[in-house]
């Protein structure tokens, strides 16, 4: 009981200790509280980074998207009939006229067969599968038959 009473006596008698805890305390709970703030601001930086990442890689597949579509656009234009038909004219051909043209008979040629890329029509047969008897068999008629056959070796048991 005196320890309590002088443990008690010393802390009235020295005010400034009081003050020191409750200034060690704020001070703690300062950091405390700088420490959350910066991890929170290093996580926030890291996805805003993050995030404007992926907007410019977004902006790099749609720019790469309609590069595409341009390359499309020109190839069409350039394998259309009416520039194929120019450019073919500038090289020296002319349009075939059938009166003009000679076909050639070749003997034992044999012609190309269609290419059939569909399985063939035929009906098909779907049947249900047939389970054997010892995958229908509960548990209850397992342990029957164990114990008869176990009982009586000279029985058979029906299935």
């Amino acid at each position: 009981m005196d320890r309590v009473y002088n443990l008690t006596q010393a802390y009235s008698q020295a005010p400034w200790r009081k003050q020191l805890q409750i200034i060690g305390l704020f001070l703690l709970m300062l950091v405390f509280v700088a420490l959350v703030a910066g991890i929170y601001l290093n996580v926030t930086a890291r996805a805003a980074t993050i995030g404007r990442a992926i907007q410019a890689m977004q902006a790099d597949i749609e720019q790469i998207q309609r590069d595409n579509a341009d390359l499309q656009s020109q190839l069409a234009y350039i394998t259309s009939a009416a520039e194929m038909h120019k450019r073919a004219e500038g090289m020296g051909f002319k349009p075939l006229v059938m009166d003009q043209s000679l076909f050639i008979v070749a003997p034992d040629y044999v012609e190309r067969q269609p290419v059939n890329l569909a399985p063939a029509s035929t009906p098909t047969i779907v049947s249900a599968p047939v389970l054997p008897p010892e995958y229908t068999e509960s548990l209850f008629e397992w342990l029957r038959k164990e114990i008869m056959r176990s009982s009586f070796p000279f029985l058979t048991v029906k299935q």
